[in-house]
């Protein structure tokens, strides 16, 4: 069998639509059988849709031409048709100029994944968001006129109860400053699937962490051992998740338990950050499902929670490409500990 044979074989048992076409007339040169199986078209419908794609195709090519090189591969986001039901089925449409022996484009050939699933998925993750967001937003305001009538009444109470007055709305300002920030369906629909690259001072980080923690618990500590003046990563994700360990050890230990963040070169190479509390450990049998979506352990009963804090955490820690992990101190307490790579 010729190499042409192989590849074309290959390209014909493909579960991706493959095509080539010629740049000068536009003509589709070759469409791969997976079009028929996924989408309902045969070359001759393919080249009549094909037809009003390629309208921006000239200014492609004259940008190519003139030096653009951003314009030698491109990927497209669209909605096709089914050629048998008109139902619209979202696709992935990546395409690269093929080059003559002069450097310039002579035909374009690609591929055309189907993005159903993920498409499903991410609405499936707004719809979820919204409700989440709407679920704890209902509550808050309710609470947030409650304390707002009672400020503005209570001039006469004693300043001890002015004083939690003022706490109970600074806690839900925080709360819905952190819905607006991080529960929003576009910020949840992006948790585990991309980070946006950034720098931050971790010492910073964690500073930040523990001075706005300090309203809630007095006794929050900082020990920084070795770390780099910056770190690549997504700042408000790693904030994301040292507040949601944070408050989950603020929960779940009494109001005179000391908490620590540490953060210093881990044994294994990266960084490692930790929120540690002298409070009761983890239970050994839900250490495994502790990250789990919606997961509340036996020691949650009577404390407001979702469940979906840790799951949140552990998925922004994934895609910077380190882990979350959380271990029993072997008298009492325990460690969350997040490692992160240093890019050299």
């Amino acid at each position: 069998m010729s190499d042409e044979a192989l590849y074309r074989q290959i390209l014909d048992n493909s579960s991706e639509v493959h095509f080539m076409l010629e740049c000068g007339s536009g003509r589709l040169l070759y469409l791969s059988p997976a079009a028929g199986r996924r989408f309902g078209y045969t070359l001759e419908q393919a080249q009549q849709l094909a037809n009003g794609l390629i309208k921006d195709l000239p200014a492609r090519l004259e940008r190519f031409a003139a030096g653009d090189q951003s314009r030698l591969r491109v990927r497209r986001e669209l909605d096709l048709p089914h050629a048998a039901d008109g139902r619209m089925i979202p696709v992935d449409v990546e395409s690269v100029l093929v080059l003559n022996e002069l450097g310039s484009a002579v035909a374009v050939t690609g591929t055309i994944r189907d993005a159903s699933e993920r498409y499903e998925w991410q609405q499936q993750q707004k719809k979820f968001a919204s409700m989440l967001s709407h679920e704890f937003r209902t509550p808050l305001s309710t609470i947030d006129g409650a304390i707002q009538r009672l400020e503005m009444t209570g001039a006469h109470h004693d300043e001890a109860t002015r004083k939690r007055y003022t706490k109970i709305q600074t806690a839900v300002d925080r709360l819905l400053a952190m819905l607006d920030e991080y529960l929003s369906p576009e910020r949840l629909a992006s948790i585990g699937r991309k980070r946006q690259a950034n720098e931050i001072s971790p010492l910073a980080l964690l500073e930040t962490a523990a001075d706005q923690a300090r309203a809630r618990r007095a006794n929050v500590r900082v020990e920084v051992e070795g770390m780099p003046q910056w770190l690549r990563c997504d700042p408000a994700g790693m904030r994301l998740c040292l507040d949601i360990l944070i408050d989950n050890a603020i929960k779940y230990t009494a109001d005179n338990t000391a908490i620590t963040l540490i953060g210093k070169k881990a044994t294994e190479g990266g960084i490692e950050f930790a929120v540690s509390d002298q409070g009761d450990g983890v239970p050994p049998d839900e250490i495994d499902k502790l990250f789990e979506k919606g997961y509340r352990g036996r020691n949650a009963a009577g404390i407001a929670g979702s469940g979906l804090g840790l799951y949140m955490a552990r998925a922004v820690v994934d895609v910077h490409g380190g882990t979350l992990t959380v271990e029993n101190f072997s008298e009492s307490g325990k460690k969350f500990r997040i490692w992160l790579p240093i890019a050299s």
